[in-house]
């Protein structure tokens, strides 16, 4: 036996099942041609449904093959109330199947009306949310004018305060350089002044500290007493008097000296 391997899934190449062509004997009606209706993916594989139906079909031929001849009148009208009996039947089992049905769709129907709820309820809280975001960003703004503007005319009342006689004073120079606080140090930036534009032009730019030869340089313009390093002995302390006599502040050294040894 030989195996084989292909690229392709059986499911990929699957077709409907083959149906042989078939000859019925005469006067013979073979139970499965009532299944001919069904088709694979329509009630092929069977289910219980299918079940049930093949079920009605045999209690329906088995009342046919029960119902009497038509040979007198009072066979006729038996035959006719077995009819109408077993029409009332079919039409209540019709109703029963066209309730399971509606059932069904009811069903179907509540879980898209759930489903559209829901998601208009995520819609709403998320509405709400941002309308909730827009308040909040509005309060925020509000609240830092009220504070900003409260500032300002604390500011103003601060400085009719200092002058509420309305006299005017002559500018003292010379205090507004000996306070580092003054305006002359610290400009107010609400005043027109802003410290930190152009601020480039107060870095030091030079070539003698940007580059390497710069450095090396400035390094060869430096004195010998700088790069070398130039270290005396020190001078021995005379402890003695040109006579011969120990001096006072070295007693204790001689003294130290002799413990020692």
């Amino acid at each position: 036996t030989l195996s084989t391997q292909t690229d392709y899934r059986d499911g990929e190449a699957q077709t409907d099942p083959y149906s042989p062509e078939y000859v019925v004997p005469s006067g013979s009606v073979p139970e499965l041609l009532t299944l001919a209706t069904l088709t694979w993916g329509r009630g092929l594989p069977a289910g219980l449904a299918e079940v049930e139906m093949i079920e009605r079909a045999r209690e329906k031929r088995a009342w046919e093959a029960t119902l009497p001849a038509m040979d007198n009148a009072l066979q006729i009208v038996k035959r006719r109330k077995m009819m109408n009996d077993m029409e009332r039947k079919e039409w209540a089992f019709r109703e029963q199947e066209i309730e399971k049905l509606q059932e069904v769709r009811l069903e179907v129907l509540k879980k898209l009306l759930w489903r559209r709820e829901k998601n208009q309820k995520e819609l709403h809280a998320k509405r709400l949310d941002d309308h909730w975001q827009n308040y909040q960003k509005a309060k925020e703004e509000k609240v830092k004018k009220i504070q900003h503007d409260c500032a300002l005319m604390l500011r103003k009342l601060i400085a009719k305060r200092k002058n509420v006689m309305g006299k005017l004073e002559r500018r003292d120079i010379i205090k507004e350089y000996t306070d580092f606080a003054s305006q002359t140090y610290a400009p107010l930036s609400r005043i027109g002044y802003f410290p930190d534009n152009h601020s480039e032009r107060y870095v030091v730019k030079n070539f003698y500290l940007n580059t390497f030869a710069g450095l090396c340089e400035l390094e060869a313009s430096l004195p010998d007493s700088v790069t070398q390093v130039k270290i005396k002995a020190p001078k021995p302390k005379y402890t003695t008097t040109e006579t011969g006599f120990i001096k006072r502040s070295a007693r204790l050294e001689l003294d130290l000296a002799q413990v020692h040894q």
